[in-house]
This record gives C-alpha cells, sequence and structure tokens, in this order.
C-alpha cells in the first residue's frame, strides 16, 4: 500500500512539476524579451517557489539555516556539495537577493522546458566538461563578469553529483579560477543533507518525508595569495556540515 501510495504522489509530483515548467517557459520568455533582466529574474524566483511547494506534496521538509547575514551588495561565491536536482530550487529560491548564477554542463542549456531557457538567458555559464581548458577560460570570463555586476556564482566543486549523501574529493581548478577572478568577492561554503535521498531510485518512485537540510556557513574573505588554504578549509568546513546534517533528525 505504502509503495503504490509512493507511485500515486510520484506522479502527482511530477505532473505538477512538469506543467509548471512548460507554463514558465512562455512567462520567462516574455519576462525576458518584453520586460529585461529584472522581470525574468522574478519570474525564475517565482518557478522555484512553486517547485519547493511540490516538494511538499511528497511531505518533504526543507530547512534553510541561514543564520549568518551577507551584504548584499558584494558578489559571492557560494560553494555547495551536489547531490540530486532538488539542490537547485532552494539555492535559486533562498538566494535570490545575491542574484546567483550557476555553473553548468552546457547539455543542460537544450530541451528542458524553463531550466534549458534560464540557463541560456539568465546569467548562468555552460561549459563542455570534456574541454577543461575552454572551461577554464570561460569560468574566468564568467568571474570578471560577475564582479563588474555585484552578481553571485554557485559552483558545485565535486563535478558531479554524490550518490549516497558522501561529500567527493573537489575538482579544484574551476573554483580556484573564481577566486582568482573574483577577488573581491565574499566565500560562502554551504552544506547540502538528504538531498541525495531524491535520486536513490533513479528519481521514481521519489521517496516520501524526505527532510531536505541545508546549511549556509559564515562567509569567508577571498584572500588572492592563500586561495589554495582558503579551498581546503571550505572543502573541510562543507564536509563536516554535510555530515553533521545526515545525522540529525
Amino acid at each position: 500500500m505504502k509503495k503504490a501510495f509512493r507511485y500515486l504522489m510520484s506522479i502527482v509530483f511530477y505532473g505538477c512539476f512538469g506543467f509548471f515548467l512548460l507554463l514558465f517557459h512562455g512567462i520567462q520568455w516574455v519576462c525576458f524579451y518584453g520586460f529585461g533582466y529584472k522581470a525574468h529574474k522574478h519570474s525564475i524566483e517565482l518557478l522555484n517557489f512553486f517547485l519547493l511547494r511540490f516538494l511538499n506534496l511528497l511531505g518533504t521538509r526543507i530547512s534553510f539555516d541561514h543564520p549568518h547575514p551577507i551584504l548584499a551588495n558584494r558578489s559571492i561565491i557560494f560553494v555547495a556539495n551536489h547531490q540530486s536536482t532538488y539542490d537547485i530550487p532552494p539555492l535559486i529560491w533562498y538566494l535570490r537577493k545575491h542574484h546567483p548564477k550557476f555553473i553548468s554542463k552546457k547539455e543542460l542549456g537544450k530541451g528542458i522546458p524553463s531550466v534549458s531557457f534560464n540557463l541560456r538567458h539568465g546569467g548562468a555559464l555552460l561549459i563542455d566538461r570534456k574541454n577543461p581548458k575552454k572551461a577554464i577560460e570561460a569560468i574566468q570570463h564568467f568571474g570578471k563578469s560577475l564582479s563588474e555586476k555585484k552578481h553571485s556564482a554557485v559552483i558545485f566543486p565535486e563535478g558531479t553529483r554524490s550518490r549516497n549523501g558522501k561529500t567527493k574529493p573537489f575538482q579544484k581548478a574551476g573554483l580556484l579560477s573564481l577566486l582568482q577572478y573574483m577577488p573581491d568577492a565574499l566565500v560562502v561554503p554551504i552544506s547540502v543533507g538528504n538531498s541525495w535521498r531524491f535520486a536513490e531510485n533513479k528519481y521514481f518512485p521519489m521517496p516520501l518525508g524526505v527532510y531536505l537540510k541545508i546549511k549556509v556557513h559564515p562567509a569567508l574573505e577571498n584572500i588572492p595569495e592563500e586561495n589554495e588554504k582558503l579551498l581546503q578549509i571550505i572543502e573541510k568546513t562543507i564536509g563536516i556540515g554535510v555530515e553533521a546534517l545526515q545525522h540529525q533528525n
């Protein structure tokens, strides 16, 4: 009975999720081409607000622990571990005042309603992971552009999603490039816990009653001559945070 209910709720969830992706693809188009960046940004925020509510249909609780105020007039490099697709909506919604822009693989730039449009037009960076040299050059230009606009970057330095909740070793080149080309940015580590459970069965059926927990750690100053040391601190902070979140009720 419980398994059948999971399948039923998963169908309801994906029905709502898919419909809103299609609906907001059109809304984004109108906002972007008709009214510009601010309108498009608000449409993305509203879409992700609804996506979080659809997670709630599955009994998902979401805790976003952000106890440390961050100045909104500075660029920020948000560094997070990556566990599933559903890391993304809460980061977009709860960090919205910081204009978060994601670094994503280029394959996501086409074919996905709403998501692909936003990645292409909302300020994200799409990189070719098969061409690391070109990807690093793109990240450097991306960092410069964000610094000029006082927008923020979101990077998942593990390079791929964790399938069991344990953090993977950082792939350092991309993050080091951001630190170098956004020298005035604050650096904020973020730990994500329990999101991996959504992907346990390859996203179907979806689990019920997941407690998705996100911990925002204190901001760190970016000191260019100490980037290697800073990277170690970030990686350790995120890892300890994830471990703590996995064991909380």
